[in-house]
């Protein structure tokens, strides 16, 4: 694509004096991005694609549900009882760097084939570029994909060239989490109090938002950076329905440690029609407690005048989340399943005691319940629009000891959702 303004020329000029990728690069990413194989025969031999050593094993349970380490090369495996002999897997790196006063975030691809008895061998391709500049404005430069005959929307045509291309919400969806350590950062981002840690958000997004929002500034600065995830997390325009009250907290140097629970306490607070701007209100001395009762309180005020309202809006739940209803997955002890209705949704929240009754009306929110047995364990939330989990909570907004394999069996199912999202 040709550029079309002063900027894209402007950036077009400047991708000609980006350094090439270095060999320490590439290194790091094959020790560090790429998840090696343990590949188990019936036998019980484990054979490690990384260096090529084989070992016994105790047994099928202990080798494949236990971490496994190479007792050569220290690599951490995950072992697999297979008779297949080669092994194809692609990686992403993120570098992020800068370049004539840009802020350049560059993913390759690291592929690697591993042969049973032989060293892996890897080649790599950089597939992608988002050029930004300190007033937050970008663009992409990127490999052409392939669009047809293909369910994978990251599919690259290697021998096409880096180019300016328009933009694509596909951009955003690539996978940005493993980042080289070495960061170079242009003045203005530093200035925003950035240092490396991108709170679980995409690069582009958090540096845009940095350098853009003075807000987003004052959070990091002010270490509140729990609450610039969750906010951000919600979609960054949500900001000023809590800017009154969060400077309250910074006046009075009141930490939030749990962003979820005060930032759904403030909304309760807004219902009832409290001042968001006294301190009494805004830094309780027990959030969950505080939370808790204006749940309560909600609930015993109008819960059955709110169920009959929204019942009224069945159909339309049923018309926006009917694609994602009998979406069920499980690990063999834990089953998660989307609640199919507002009943269902408002049941969730009377039984479990914390405020999801309400969130049926989130047009980017998927609610599911995770049960061992029939028994309620947590309840999720998952955002359509970036197909990652927001929040997962259990009774009383406590997370139950199975809160991290929850999570865990979630983002390894999050596939299901996109394929019935783009169905």
């Amino acid at each position: 694509m040709k550029p079309r303004n002063k900027f894209q020329q402007r950036i077009v000029e400047a991708s000609k004096k980006l350094t090439a990728l270095t060999d320490e690069q590439i290194e790091w990413s094959k020790n560090n991005v790429i998840g090696h194989l343990g590949r188990r025969n019936n036998k019980g031999k484990i054979t490690c694609t990384n260096c090529t050593h084989s070992w016994q094993g105790i047994s099928h349970l202990i080798d494949t549900l236990t971490d496994c380490e190479c007792p050569n090369c220290k690599a951490k495996l995950k072992v697999k009882t297979t008779n297949k002999r080669v092994f194809r897997t692609n990686y992403y790196m993120t570098i992020i760097t800068a370049c004539e006063g840009y802020q350049v975030i560059r993913s390759i691809i690291i592929r690697c084939t591993a042969r049973t008895g032989k060293l892996p061998e890897y080649t790599h391709s950089e597939v992608m570029q988002r050029w930004l500049a300190p007033d937050g404005k970008f663009c992409t430069f990127a490999k052409l994909r392939q669009t047809m005959g293909t369910m994978y929307y990251d599919a690259w045509i290697d021998y096409t060239p880096l180019e300016l291309r328009q933009e694509n919400d596909v951009y955003d969806r690539i996978f940005t989490d493993c980042i080289y350590p070495h960061q170079q950062l242009i003045p203005e981002l530093r200035r925003t109090g950035y240092k490396k840690a991108l709170y679980n958000q995409k690069p582009l997004a958090l540096f845009r938002t940095l350098l853009t929002d003075s807000k987003a500034e004052t959070l990091v600065k002010a270490k509140q950076t729990k609450l610039l995830k969750r906010i951000m997390d919600m979609g960054w325009k949500n900001i000023d329905n809590y800017w009154r009250s969060i400077k309250i907290c910074l006046r009075n140097n009141y930490k939030i440690t749990d962003a979820t629970l005060w930032c759904d306490y403030i909304d309760l607070l807004r219902f009832f029609g409290k001042d968001l701007s006294n301190t009494k209100y805004v830094c309780p001395d027990n959030l969950k407690a505080e939370h808790d009762r204006y749940v309560a309180k909600k609930l015993k005020a109008d819960l059955q005048a709110e169920i009959e309202k929204q019942l009224e809006k069945e159909a339309d739940y049923r018309e926006a989340k009917a694609k994602f209803f009998g979406l069920v997955f499980s690990d063999g002890t834990i089953n998660i399943r989307v609640l199919e209705s507002i009943a269902e949704i408002i049941t969730e929240g009377k039984v479990m005691h914390h405020c999801v009754g309400s969130y049926h009306s989130k047009e980017d929110s998927l609610i599911l319940s995770a049960t061992i047995k029939g028994k309620r364990i947590e309840t999720i939330e998952i955002s359509i629009s970036q197909l990652k989990l927001i929040q997962s909570r259990g009774v009383c907004n406590k997370n139950t000891k199975y809160h991290n394999q929850i999570i865990n069996l979630v983002n390894q199912n999050l596939s299901l959702i996109e394929e019935r999202l783009v169905a």
